[in-house]
């Protein structure tokens, strides 16, 4: 991309083209019509979460006619997920504006490739081996030790294609379970961390860079379950965290959000886990607790303009809402909650539009604002909604 093409700017009364109409799409689009965006989502669901705020394609994102629609329709295109085709995003480059290109998202689609360009930008991985079969997954468990981690290096998310290994005659019924996914396999060592922690880190098409605060992530069944924010851990980790969150972003010369995971351990150390290049689970507390939202700088980034401030506004939790707590949740918004008075409390509550309210499907999410943690923690805990967890 040349530095022409990536410092253009889309003045506010453009056309933003979404590949994906999830959650992530529609959030976006609710934070940037206010700055005068228009949007427009290709998505194969009818009444897509995204296309019920905005115009859209209804077509398979593998699909080059619906992709032309897109491109023909949008002055600057964006994605909200990173399981985009690769083929498709190129053939968007070259039809439209993609300012976040497709060398980001072939990076981040392969766990291998992704670990190699952490690493180039001068931050820490858990210790890792490419593994081609069950003999060479058993010498990795060997070398790294029990408990470790056989993951396929790509289609993997929410604990999908991943085995933990938890001792040495595990290691051939791994490689056999993962094999079958058809791709490249990992074997990483196992961190003994103390929490996970996110940042989520902005860098504009003019290389402005800013990251948002460290949030900490307890995840449940593989699934982010609560984000809080402030992060629980010293202000030298947190600031060493979004140091590292923002050199990767440079490194990779990404564009729009990039997300970065990390373990921490006791001793502080940093390990990063895993990249998102776009709006994610972990920042969606922004949209009330800090001055610009995640996917306010998103379209801010990728359209050129300044980016926002990313202070933080109050301490907030951020509880995911699953498909087994809709009847609950709607309950509980139609209640008088007296526990928020007495708390210093604040939910939020955001639900996504989604038709049908599967077990374990992400369906919303509350943003509980609050004077400190340990008030939001409670009414969270009060509720009862997320007791089964």
């Amino acid at each position: 991309m040349s530095d022409i093409q990536s410092s253009k700017l889309i003045p506010p009364g453009s056309t933003i083209g979404i590949l994906g109409g999830g959650q992530l799409g529609r959030m976006m689009v609710l934070q940037g019509t206010p700055l005068g965006y228009q949007f427009i989502t290709l998505d194969p669901a009818t009444n897509a979460p995204c296309g019920q705020v905005s115009q859209q394609i209804v077509g398979r994102y593998d699909d080059p006619q619906a992709a032309e629609m897109l491109a023909s329709q949008a002055d600057v295109i964006t994605y909200e997920f990173e399981n985009v085709d690769a083929d498709v995003a190129a053939l968007l480059e070259q039809k439209s504006y993609v300012p976040q290109g497709s060398q980001l998202l072939y990076t981040t689609q392969h766990r291998l490739r992704e670990k190699r360009a952490i690493e180039a930008a001068g931050a820490t991985v858990a210790p890792y081996m490419e593994v081609r079969s069950a003999a060479e997954t058993l010498q990795a468990v060997q070398q790294f030790g029990t408990p470790c981690v056989l993951k396929t290096a790509t289609g993997g998310y929410d604990g999908k294609g991943q085995f933990v290994i938890r001792n040495e005659e595990q290691a051939q019924q791994a490689y056999d379970e993962l094999s079958v996914a058809g791709t490249e396999l990992v074997v990483e060592q196992f961190i003994h961390f103390q929490c996970e922690l996110s940042v989520i880190a902005a860098r504009s098409s003019n290389g402005e860079i800013k990251t948002f605060p460290v949030s900490e992530n307890v995840h449940v069944d593989n699934i982010l379950h609560l984000s809080i924010v402030p992060a629980r851990v010293s202000a030298e980790i947190q600031q060493r965290a979004e140091q590292m969150a923002a050199a990767i972003a440079e490194s990779m010369n990404a564009v729009g959000l990039l997300a970065v995971e990390l373990f921490c351990t006791e001793d502080g150390q940093l390990y990063v886990n895993e990249l998102a290049p776009r709006p994610h689970n972990s920042g969606h507390y922004t949209i009330e607790a800090c001055e610009t939202s995640q996917f306010e700088q998103h379209v801010r980034a990728i359209c050129g303009l300044p980016l926002g401030s990313t202070a933080l506004r109050s301490p907030v939790v951020m509880v995911n809402i699953l498909g087994e707590h809709i009847p609950a949740i709607t309950e509980k918004m139609i209640q008088v909650d007296l526990s928020t008075t007495s708390l210093h409390v604040n939910p939020k509550y955001h639900l996504y539009g989604k038709e049908e309210a599967k077990h374990k499907r992400k369906m919303g999410h509350i943003n509980v604002l609050c004077h400190n943690i340990e008030d939001a923690l409670a009414w969270i805990d009060q509720t009862n909604i997320w007791r089964h967890e």
